[in-house]
Parts: C-alpha cells; structure tokens; sequence
C-alpha cells in the first residue's frame, strides 16, 4: 500500500518589515521538499494579513508580492475543523484542504513573535518551531536577555527605553561608553539597528529605532568575533558546529545577512581553539533551553580576545536563504538541507502528538 504524502502547509510573507526575507527563505524550504513525501501547499500571507494560496511551485519562478497584486490567487482561511486544521476558501469555491503540518517561514512581529504560534495552536495543527512562550520570549531582546542573565548566561550590559521616554544621551553613554548599538526590542534581520559611534549618531538612531518598535534596547558593543551555532531538538536538542561571520559591512546588518552575497564571508566551523567548540555547543543549548524554544534556533554569540563568549540573541525562525548560516551549519555538520527540513517537520509532529497525551479534565 502506498504511503500517504505529508501535506505540508509552507507559510511565508507576513506583516512584517521581513517580509521580502520571509519569502526568499520559503523559496530554499520549497525546493528542499521531497515531491514523494510531501504535497506541498504554498500560503503567502500580504502585507496587509490577508492569506492566499498560491499555485504549484510557483513560488520558485514569481514574485508572491506581484501575483497578490493582480489577483490571481485565492483568499483563504486556515481554521480548526474535524479535528484537525483546514485551509478554507473565502470564496467558497472547492472543498476545504487539511493540513497535516505548518512550516511557518515567517521572520519578525505577527509571525515569529507568538502571535502566529497561537493561531496554529487554536487551529490545532502541528506546526515547525517554537511554541507561543518561546517564540515570544525569543522575539522580544528585553525579556530574553533578563531571563539569560537570571540563568547566568554572558550578555552585554543593556538598557530599555518606551516611546515617549526621556532618554539622556550623556548618562547612557556614561554608562554603555561608545561605540554602542541602538535596536528595536522586537525585530530581526538587523532592521531598524545602527552603530552609534558619537553623540552626533545618537538621536537619529533612537528615532529610526523607534519607528519598528515602541520599545528598544540601547547596547554595549562587545568587541569579537560573531559566532553562531544552530540548534535542532525539542526536549533534547542539539548544536551544530559553530560558525563565524566575517562581515566586509562595518557590522552584520540587513543587506549583509540577506542581499549582498559578497556583504559577509562565512567560515564553517569558526577560527576559534578546538577546545571552545564544546564550551559554545553547550552555552547555545543551554540558552535554548532557558528561552523554552523548541524546534530549531540559530543561537549568536560574540567571542571576545580573552576568549569569552557572550550571547547575542537567539532566532527562532532562523534565515533559510541560500546564505543563511542555519543550514550552511547543519550541512557542514553532516545534515544535507533536505534531511535538515524532513527533521524540522518530524519534530512538530512528535511534539504535536505529546501535546495530544496531556489531560484536559480534572482527575480526582
């Protein structure tokens, strides 16, 4: 008997300032999907939060941003039907289209931040990553960062401003000395984050900050290497060899990460001793645990001259362009792109049906 194909939902857009990011990483899980395994259902989410199933693998050859332009896609709505999720068309034309898994390559606010993670778990439908805590708490620099260092964890020292705070220039600077980064709370890709090298620089970045975020983090810059390792696992993750970006941009920003092939150079494993491969294994999973994720993460480190880590930040829905660190780890760790996705959909499923054990009534 023929084994029945996992119809798998790739999600990908959003309402996001990631959202050209989002669908260059889409593009990579795509064609990474075995046709023999999987039935693949493309979702595009626009700007504006509306969902539109795209046709085929067409998503590998168009522009997602032109055909929701010209309408030739149809709005849908994934909802909790029969027991499981469904994809159902706002025009009721066709029979509403079960989903087996989501694959949620959605990066910033509305998709990487919980609130989507919530919506999958009210549709009840397994879905690749971190759960609503984890992707919250990982999203938001504020709360990851005093929850790493409540764990003991390195970081730099850090202060957080709201909108409409008065923030003194002279007393932050006192503080974090310069050079000294400026970032939105909740935001990744490096938007919205500058260097500030004087007082000059200061006012501009607060204000550019302040137009992704209603609160941001103003940062200490730590002088070393970027280091970064991927995890992969659910209650017993694991680390990849670690990696190293060079930038050639003066630090690791948007147009670097996802652009300019030429904006960084990756070196895999990272220039760093032998012996501090295991010491960064063990800080990235430490730091996933601690931030509750699940799934998968890229966890980013600096490695300072007196051989010191510190932790960055942790990205729970990592970059899966093709040059992206997370899977360019995994592969130089013995895991090709394909198998890396085969297991990031495995894990949603298992931790899906464990969730399915846990009582919902009261036992006397």
């Amino acid at each position: 008997m023929k084994k029945k194909k996992i119809r798998v939902a790739v999600l990908f857009g959003g309402k996001s300032a990631e959202h050209e990011v989002s669908i260059q990483s889409a593009k990579n899980v795509v064609a990474s999907l075995d046709e023999t395994k999987y039935d693949v259902v493309l979702v595009g989410i626009d700007k504006q939060g509306s969902w539109h199933t795209l046709p085929g693998q067409s998503l590998l050859t168009s522009s997602f941003a032109k055909q929701t332009a010209i309408g030739d896609t149809n709005e849908v709505r994934l909802v909790a039907q029969d027991g499981g999720g469904k994809l159902v068309s706002l025009s009721g034309s066709g029979d509403a289209e079960a989903i087996d898994v989501v694959f949620p390559i959605l990066h910033g606010p509305f998709g990487e931040d919980g609130s989507m993670q919530g919506f999958l778990k009210l549709a009840n439908v397994p879905f690749v990553g971190s759960g609503v805590l984890g992707s919250a708490v990982g999203m938001d620099k504020d709360i990851s960062k005093r929850l790493l260092k409540e764990a003991g964890l390195p970081i730099a020292q850090f202060l957080v401003f709201r909108k409409n705070e008065k923030i003194d220039s002279d007393a932050v600077i006192k503080r974090l000395g310069l050079p000294l980064f400026v970032k939105p709370a909740n935001l990744g890709s490096s938007i919205g984050v500058k260097k500030v090298h004087n007082k000059d620089e200061f006012s501009s970045a607060i204000s550019e900050a302040f137009t992704y975020d209603n609160k941001i983090l103003i940062e200490e810059a730590i002088v070393g290497k970027e280091v970064e390792c991927s995890i992969l696992g659910n209650d017993d993750p694991i680390a990849s060899l670690p990696g190293e970006i060079v930038a050639n941009h003066e630090f690791y920003d948007y147009d670097a990460k996802y652009f300019d092939e030429k904006g960084a150079v990756l070196c895999i494993p990272a220039n760093i001793p032998k012996e501090k491969i295991k010491e960064v294994q063990a800080l990235a999973i430490k730091t996933f645990k601690t931030l509750c994720l699940e799934g998968m993460a890229r966890i980013d480190f600096f490695y300072t001259k007196d051989q010191t880590f510190f932790v960055n930040e942790a990205n729970t829905i990592p970059g899966f362009t093709n040059i992206s660190m997370y899977p360019q780890l995994w592969e130089a760790s013995g895991m090709s792109y394909a198998a890396l996705v085969d297991r990031l959909i495995e894990l949603a499923l298992e931790k899906y049906a464990s969730e399915q054990h846990l009582s919902t009534t009261v036992i006397h």
